[in-house]
């Protein structure tokens, strides 16, 4: 049975989940009880259609996904008791523009003014492009690792995984339980982890190619063709979430699957609970009735053994993704 295509990410206490017609945020209020706020989508592509054709598709998808995210982690802070971290729509906007800031400072200027002390050795502009781009990488896994390490991050990361967790048992067709959703991997293919990590490869690839101009030439070129390299993770990251079947495409995915053991955590049954929440609630009344309906089939023996495919010894086998 064709099931919809839903997605989300973890907030504070909670889990956000988008479906085709709604954004839930689903959170553990500090009384025990769960919140859930719902409300319609209203993506800027149901406007405009043309917004959906690949590649521009992804770059919409991940202006929304960050709006929408930095709202329902602003609405979780409140609900689930940091009443002073709650933003209004300035501060809201002022913190999107410095994060970006930050993100071009370290994942772009940094590495690409730091490539100056590789001249001494190589003039190569091949060469420096490459090696700019594997410390970006290095950058990045240094910050994944170190932000993981944080008590507060851990207990979000377990939301993380709980979220995975749901999606992976609506998507094979059973019943929303929390003893359903325990036996499902925390690993999936369309997590935005996995998102990251082909945009770095990406990255690397396409801006090899691009000569040694100045540094700010360098930098700027990096920044108008980031969409490009959005748009095309994107299409990569849809093609894999239908494909994950098959073994090549497994592997392919298998960098940002590992990855996500650093970027989740195994939930307890009371995150469970939230994750499934937030799900029920994107679900169209009917499309949740068949969900619930359903029994165990050959298709939810699938996902648990990707998760054995994906189970190497590595130095973070316990932080889960």
């Amino acid at each position: 049975m064709a099931k919809l295509s839903i997605g989300g990410q973890a907030v504070i206490e909670g889990v956000m989940m988008r479906g085709p017609k709604d954004v839930a945020v689903a959170v553990r209020k500090a009384d025990g009880t769960i919140d859930v706020d719902v409300k319609p989508v209203n993506s800027i592509s149901d406007r405009y259609p043309i917004l959906k054709k690949p590649l521009l598709r992804g770059v919409v998808a991940l202006v929304e996904s960050l709006v929408m995210g930095m709202k329902a982690l602003s609405y979780s802070a409140q609900v689930s008791g940091d009443e002073d971290e709650q933003m209004d729509d300035k501060e809201m906007a002022l913190t999107m523009v410095v994060s970006v800031a930050l993100a071009v400072g370290l994942f772009i200027a940094i590495p690409t003014w730091s490539m100056r002390y590789l001249q001494q050795w190589t003039q190569s502009s091949l060469t420096l492009n490459l090696a700019e781009g594997f410390l970006r990488m290095g950058i990045f896994l240094v910050y994944i690792a170190a932000i993981s390490s944080m008590e507060d991050i851990q207990r979000v990361f377990k939301y993380h995984g709980a979220e995975h967790k749901t999606i992976f048992t609506y998507e094979a067709g059973m019943p929303l339980t929390v003893e359903n959703v325990r036996t499902f991997p925390r690993l999936h293919p369309r997590c935005g982890t996995n998102f990251l990590m082909i945009v770095m490869l990406i990255s690397i690839f396409i801006f090899a190619f691009l000569g040694w101009p100045s540094l700010v030439e360098r930098i700027l070129s990096r920044i108008v063709l980031m969409p490009v390299v959005a748009g095309i993770s994107y299409e990569l990251i849809r093609f894999a979430g239908k494909n994950n079947d098959k073994p090549w495409v497994h592997r392919m995915i298998l960098p940002g699957l590992l990855l996500q053991k650093l970027t989740t955590r195994e939930p307890d049954d009371e995150m469970i609970e939230v994750a499934i929440a937030s799900v029920k609630a994107v679900l169209p009344e009917e499309e949740l009735q068949k969900v619930e309906m359903q029994v165990p089939d050959a298709i939810a023996l699938q996902a648990p053994a990707m998760a054995e495919t994906v189970s190497v010894p590595v130095s973070c086998e316990e932080k889960t993704c």
